[in-house]
């Protein structure tokens, strides 16, 4: 936080996983973490032994009017309803992802924070994934030629979380999970192309309840394709990226960035010597040979999720734009319904967002 700026009062609803790493997220960056609420006494004594003040009530804590800044780490299907609630209450809100249930829901949050003049936003916090910005640099800059495919992965072989996660009623499934995540990566590393259409497709392995998993193909007005995977039943993980472009190749294996790229050296030399390919043989998929292709390192982005509340704590002072805004979670929100309509269906869905 800037010297000149005031410290701004901060407190988290809901003290979880995420909400635990909200508070401390706040305290390193300079605001000044007031108390927090949950519904579950336990969480509150845990709270309370970790040093910070625990609220008896979600009223009790929207009346202190020391709150400026209210983060709502719950469960997804009472977001709204608390949203709303603290917007009245005349504090700024974010919410976790995803940031509602569906788009009548976010519109519904948008129109309070417009009524009762408040901030409200969403913590899309894997804008700052170091992965995610690794294979964003090699979009924006034509590294491997011009790329016309990218994939998304993430796998794993759990299931769902055996919490709230895995309930529809709360909002659960790997769309609303990880996949809110990859689908807003996605869409803000293609900016600004427009999405076109979406085909997509839930699993129920593991889970009948709610999708243990997902996956689409989204194309975008200029022919790019990217496909986004999730799945909890996976035994043998493919690379967190891999890009295609054309000139060449790059896989980003995990979160960490290890990876690399294979790039065309010699475009003119195209002569292949047959292979054996089963019971054929094949001139086409022939390896190259070393002398016409280069590896090359990632470029590895490094970034903060600090910057995240850094940024908000300038809005509210005045001295900043809001990053993640409310069109950016319209237009996620309507690719989500997009995929379910998909699902649903059995087709492509038409989209122009």
């Amino acid at each position: 936080m800037a010297e000149n700026q005031r410290q701004i009062g901060c407190a988290v609803i809901g003290y979880g996983g995420m909400g635990g790493w909200h508070t401390r997220k706040i305290r390193e960056v300079g605001g000044n973490l007031i108390g927090i609420y949950d519904i579950d006494p336990a969480r509150l004594a845990v709270a309370e032994e970790n040093g910070i003040h625990a609220y008896a009530s979600r009223e009790e804590l929207l009346a202190d009017p020391a709150i400026e800044l209210v983060t709502i780490a719950t469960p997804n299907d009472v977001h709204k309803e608390i949203a709303i609630a603290a917007m009245a209450a005349g504090k700024n809100v974010i919410s976790e992802k995803p940031v509602a249930m569906d788009v009548g829901e976010l519109e519904e949050m948008i129109a309070a924070s417009i009524k009762y003049g408040k901030i409200f936003t969403v913590h899309q916090n894997r804008r700052w994934d170091e992965d995610y910005l690794t294979a964003k640099y090699m979009l924006d800059n034509n590294t491997l030629g011009e790329i016309h495919r990218i994939e998304s992965r993430v796998q794993g072989s759990r299931g769902i979380p055996g919490d709230w996660r895995n309930q529809r009623v709360h909002g659960g499934g790997m769309l609303l999970d990880w996949g809110i995540h990859l689908l807003d990566q996605a869409l803000m590393m293609t900016l600004p192309r427009k999405l076109v259409s979406v085909y997509g497709n839930l699993t129920n392995i593991t889970n009948e309840d709610c999708d243990d998993g997902f996956y689409c193909t989204m194309k975008f007005d200029d022919g790019l394709t990217v496909m986004v995977e999730v799945t909890t039943n996976n035994f043998i993980s493919l690379p967190r990226w891999y890009v295609l472009g054309q000139n060449g190749s790059a896989t980003i294996d995990d979160w960490e960035r290890n990876g690399k790229m294979v790039m065309v050296s010699d475009w003119e030399n195209r002569d292949a010597v047959p292979v054996q390919a089963g019971a054929g043989l094949t001139k086409t998929m022939a390896p190259r040979t070393d002398d016409t292709i280069q590896t090359f390192p990632l470029h590895k982005v490094s970034a903060d999720w600090g910057e995240y509340y850094k940024n908000m704590f300038a809005v509210l002072n005045g001295e900043g734009e809001q990053l993640i805004t409310h069109d950016q979670q319209r237009r996620l929100m309507k690719l989500v319904a997009a995929i379910v309509e998909s699902h649903e269906t059995d087709k492509v869905v038409t989209l122009n967002i």
